[in-house]
Parts: C-alpha cells; sequence; structure tokens
C-alpha cells in the first residue's frame, strides 16, 4: 500500500481550484482535463491518466487513477488550515510495484514539490525552489533520450 503526503503552509485560499493553472508544465507534462476541474473530468498528465471522482470547489479535488496504469488508488489535493496538502493512496499492481520504488515516486515527489513552488509563489511568498534530487535528474536525462 502507498501513502505519499505533500504539505505546505500557504497563505490564502482557493488553490484546489487553481491546480490546472498553477500546473508546472514549465517542466513536466501539461496536466490536461476533457472538461473544466470537477467531477466525471478525465484526463492526466505524461502517461498517467485519471478521472475527477470528487470535487469541493475551494477545498477538495480527488482524482482516480486509470487502472491501466498500474496503481489502484487517488490522489487529492485539498486546503488545509493554513496551506496546502496532496495524498496519494493506493496499491501498486503489475509492472507499478517495481517502477513505484525505483522511479515514479521520486518523480510523483518532484512534480508535487514543485507544483507547491508555484502555488507558494502564486500566493506572494518568497521561495527557494525546491531542487531535485541527483536521482531525479538521471530519471528525467533517462526519459527524454527515450522519447
Amino acid at each position: 500500500m502507498i501513502e505519499n503526503v505533500h504539505g505546505r503552509q500557504v497563505p490564502g485560499d482557493n488553490w484546489v481550484d487553481r491546480v490546472v493553472e498553477l500546473w508546472p508544465a514549465d517542466r513536466w507534462p501539461r496536466l490536461v482535463l476533457d472538461r473544466p476541474l470537477g467531477v466525471g473530468a478525465d484526463g492526466g498528465h505524461g502517461f498517467v491518466r485519471y478521472r475527477c471522482t470528487a470535487y469541493e470547489p475551494g477545498k477538495r479535488v480527488e482524482f482516480a487513477f486509470d487502472p491501466r496504469l498500474g496503481l489502484v488508488g487517488t490522489h487529492t489535493l485539498e486546503a488545509v488550515p493554513g496551506g496546502v496538502r496532496h495524498v496519494l493512496t493506493g496499491h501498486p499492481t503489475g509492472w507499478m510495484r517495481l517502477w513505484w520504488p525505483l522511479a515514479v515516486r521520486w518523480l510523483h515527489d518532484a512534480l508535487i514539490e514543485d507544483l507547491f513552488d508555484n502555488i507558494s509563489v502564486s500566493a506572494g511568498q518568497a521561495i527557494r525552489p525546491a531542487r531535485w534530487s541527483p536521482w531525479v535528474r538521471t530519471l528525467r536525462a533517462v526519459l527524454r533520450r527515450t522519447a
């Protein structure tokens, strides 16, 4: 079972509703949905596909992974007192049992921290941008060569 949690203290609110706008598309595959953010919206980023299964404007958005990904579960972005939190929970199947701990987890963590950097900057915070680990930089270099 995977439970991956990220949080950031950020002043203000409404970050949940702005996830598509604040997505770090300058560094990661663009987040694309087939309709405005809301229950039933299908989309994803890169090879990661999902569907919006819950949406409380200004409070919480939940996406369920497409089972073909090899991860049965959800990821949620929610407003919490004084900030924002992202929680990924799931059970890896098939190839994801190997790829989650070796690569996907590290890439996911870096992407979420980049998203939180964008949220922080949008809130007017002076930040020290998250740095990718040497492993994330290596994985991205390998992925660029194979694309």
